[in-house]
Formats: structure tokens, C-alpha cells, sequence
């Protein structure tokens, strides 16, 4: 008879009081919940530990990419399952997680589909369903270094998808993710300079149009209504402020050298 896997619930945090016990309660059925705070200054390690989960603490932010790594050193356990303060597992992805725990060890990662909430809306199409992301994964495996965006290293190893959504409240507070989309596009914006990327104006232009046209028509965005057509201009002006964060880097750059 097979031993079932472990699982450790990896979270990174600050100030996420406000959504994190709906988030641990959704995966309260884990054998460890491994919550790793960045400076939090309300009550977040307070509500990880009343729910049971071991906290830990990091005094350098050195991008999304090396949190998560460090987040993950703290796990004990052989299957790792990465989610964010702000997401939720349902019932049905719940049970297929432990399917895969009840299965011997076959080195398989599984990507999860994302139900993204804009302005009060799960949306369905423009691009946030599935929004399939690979989560659930061996522990041997690792997160890349980006700041932002980052991914799963995989190398090439098979991905399996699952059944269920995971919940995530991208877009609660309309203000507080426009400043998220602010400090994403200058993280993304830095670390493209820094690898000696370039950005001339006419590209910013059209990359912002492909933007907006990539989601409200390619996309089908147009089919989620009121917030399709909203969220093609927010995906527009986020990309409009990575290549424009670029292209100042860069004439700052030139600048300095003349």
C-alpha cells in the first residue's frame, strides 16, 4: 500500500490581512502551511499563526522570483503547492491535489487554472481563463530570479493539468492594484534594462495598441462585458508603462554617458 505525499503550502506576504484567513482556510486540510512575511505592519503573522502556520521572516525584497526560493527552503515536506495571500483553492481543486498525493511519486508538475476577479466580476475571457499556472510541483523543482513574472523552472519535465480553479481576487481594490501594475511594470522596466534591452517611442505605441487589441479582440474580451472593455485599457496602460519605464532607463542611461 502507498504512503500518500506530503504537502507544504508555500505563501509569500506583507500586509495581507485583510484576505489571508480565507486564503489559509482554504488549505487547511495541507500537512504544513509555510508562510514567509516580508515586513508586514498590520496583523498578518498573527492571523498565519492562529491558523496554524509556521512563519518566518525576510528582511531583503529581492524580487518575486527569490522570495518565492527562499519561501520554499522553509518546507519540509516532498510536494510543494505555491499561492499567493490573495488566491483561495475550491473544493473541487482541493480533492484533485490529494488525488495526486494518493499517487506514488512520478516527478509530474500540475498547472492550475486561475478564475482572475476584475472590478467585481470572475472574468471568463480577455485572457484571465484559464490562466493556467504551474503550482503544484516536487520540491527538487524552483522558481527562475525574475522580479516579476516569474515562473517555474521546469525543464521540460511533463505538465500535467488539474481539475478545479483556484480563486484569485486580482482586482478587489481598483486603486491598490493600479499601484501594483505601477511597481510590476517598473520591476519589469529594471530588469530588462539591467540585460541591456532598448525601447524607442514608436515601439512604445505599439506595443500599448497590441495590448488593447490583443485583449479586447484576440482575446474576446469584449465578452465579459463592461469589465472586457475596461480591463483591455488597464492591460494597454500597464503596457504602456513597462516600455515607457524602459525607454526613460535607457535615455537616462545615454545621458549620463555623454
Amino acid at each position: 500500500m502507498n504512503t500518500r505525499q506530503k504537502l507544504s503550502v508555500v505563501i509569500i506576504a506583507k500586509n495581507a490581512a485583510e484576505v489571508l484567513p480565507e486564503c489559509l482556510e482554504s488549505v487547511s486540510w495541507a500537512d504544513e502551511i509555510v508562510l514567509l512575511d516580508s515586513g508586514s505592519s498590520d496583523d498578518t503573522c498573527q492571523i498565519a499563526t492562529r491558523h496554524g502556520a509556521r512563519v518566518y521572516y525576510a528582511s531583503v525584497w529581492s524580487g518575486y522570483g527569490k522570495q518565492r526560493q527562499l519561501a520554499q527552503n522553509y518546507a519540509s515536506h516532498e510536494m510543494i503547492l505555491m499561492i499567493d495571500t490573495d488566491e483561495r483553492v475550491t473544493p473541487e481543486l482541493q480533492q484533485a491535489i490529494i488525488q495526486v498525493l494518493e499517487q506514488p511519486p512520478a516527478g509530474t508538475v500540475y498547472s492550475i487554472a486561475r478564475r482572475n476577479l476584475f472590478l467585481g466580476r470572475f472574468m471568463r475571457h480577455s485572457g484571465w481563463y484559464p490562466d493556467r499556472v504551474t503550482r503544484l510541483y516536487p520540491s527538487r523543482y524552483r522558481y527562475n530570479d525574475h522580479q516579476v513574472h516569474e515562473s517555474l523552472i521546469t525543464d521540460g519535465v511533463q505538465v500535467q493539468p488539474l481539475r478545479g480553479d483556484l480563486l484569485h481576487l486580482t482586482c478587489r481594490d481598483f486603486s491598490a492594484f493600479q499601484w501594483k501594475q505601477f511597481a510590476y511594470a517598473e520591476a519589469w522596466a529594471r530588469q530588462r534594462h539591467q540585460q541591456g534591452k532598448r525601447c524607442g517611442t514608436a515601439a512604445i505605441f505599439a506595443h500599448t495598441v497590441g495590448a488593447f487589441l490583443k485583449t479586447l479582440l484576440l482575446r474576446a474580451g469584449f465578452l465579459d462585458g463592461k469589465q472586457g472593455w475596461l480591463l483591455a485599457v488597464v492591460n494597454a496602460q500597464y503596457t504602456f508603462n513597462k516600455y515607457t519605464a524602459l525607454w526613460a532607463l535607457n535615455h537616462q542611461s545615454r545621458k549620463g554617458k555623454s
